[in-house]
């Protein structure tokens, strides 16, 4: 019966990258474009203003969200965290109308962390063959077992569930509400005031890097394996300085528009929906049963 379900539960996955990739194609031969050109970069405030949900109030996707993500964490139920990613990959998606391809891009970088802190968990070692597979080393076995591939898909689940969870506030929420959010649940004003400047240190940092490389790559400072490590160890070299320089025109920028210590932003009104609400509860109690019965 498990094998049945997983196998289910991997088919619905494949079919929603499917379906997605052939609605990304869709939208592309339309005459759809994505929200970068010319090579430069943007940060993630771009795709949630544009987000088709944007307009849903904000406490209620930051509270969805980090319940979801709860949800996934305490669970340890791995059919908990499929449903988890396949709803939030829908409402970011689907509902958002973010491109498959960008939310995918999004992704790489827990893929690559999980690829990394996973091999320790699924691999093990032996002076003798066991496991479900193992590799003659001539003097030791490398091996995985029932035990740790249980473990490390447990664990691919929940950091997959998590990250879906939070880019599905962070891709349809902009910053500013989500640090409203915090404002109201009387989140100190100082660690409100330090999450804006570092997040917004973190794209300036990154928009100058970018920056540099597309200026070296235009003048072929990328053409061969040799000049690559010369322009990206001249780029490193330069980018503090540059990026210093920009944070401190930001920081200036803040204080020609009367900043005393209080960071305050225009905030739109949207109200909470009850069909939203009931769809948030249905949610929540499909999960839980989900939990509860844990096949």
């Amino acid at each position: 019966m498990k094998v049945f379900l997983v196998a289910l539960a991997v088919l619905c996955v494949c079919g929603l990258v499917y379906w997605l990739r052939h609605r990304e194609c869709a939208h592309r031969h339309g005459g759809h474009h994505s929200h970068s050109h010319g090579g430069a970069f943007f940060s993630i405030d771009v795709l949630a203003y544009n987000s088709k949900i944007n307009g849903w109030n904000p406490g209620f996707k930051v509270g969805f969200s980090l319940l979801l993500l709860l949800i996934c964490v305490i669970a340890n139920n791995l059919y908990v965290s499929v449903l988890v990613i396949l709803i939030t990959a829908y409402v970011t998606v689907v509902m958002g109308g973010v491109h498959f391809r960008d939310y995918l891009s999004f992704l790489r970088v827990p893929v690559a962390f999980l690829i990394l802190g996973s091999i320790a968990i699924l691999f093990n070692f032996s002076s003798e063959p066991l496991g479900l597979w193992f590799l003659n080393c001539h003097f030791f076995y490398v091996y995985i077992s029932h035990d740790s591939l249980m473990t490390t898909l447990y664990l691919w689940g929940k950091a997959f569930g998590a990250v879906s969870a939070m880019y599905m506030m962070s891709l349809s929420t902009p910053s500013t509400e989500v640090f409203g959010v915090l404002r109201r649940v009387h989140v100190p004003k100082l660690v409100i005031e330090l999450m804006n400047m570092i997040y917004r240190y973190i794209f300036i940092l990154m928009d100058t890097q970018v920056k540099m490389k597309n200026s070296a790559e235009s003048r072929l400072g990328y053409c061969d394996f040799k000049t690559a490590v010369y322009s990206f160890g001249h780029s490193m070299s330069n980018l503090f300085v540059v990026s210093m320089k920009r944070a401190s025109q930001y920081y200036d920028a803040m204080e020609a528009r009367c900043y005393d210590g209080d960071l305050l932003f225009l905030e739109a009104e949207k109200p909470l929906r009850r069909e939203q609400l009931m769809a948030a509860a249905l949610v929540v109690l499909l999960l839980a049963a989900v939990w509860i019965l844990k096949f």
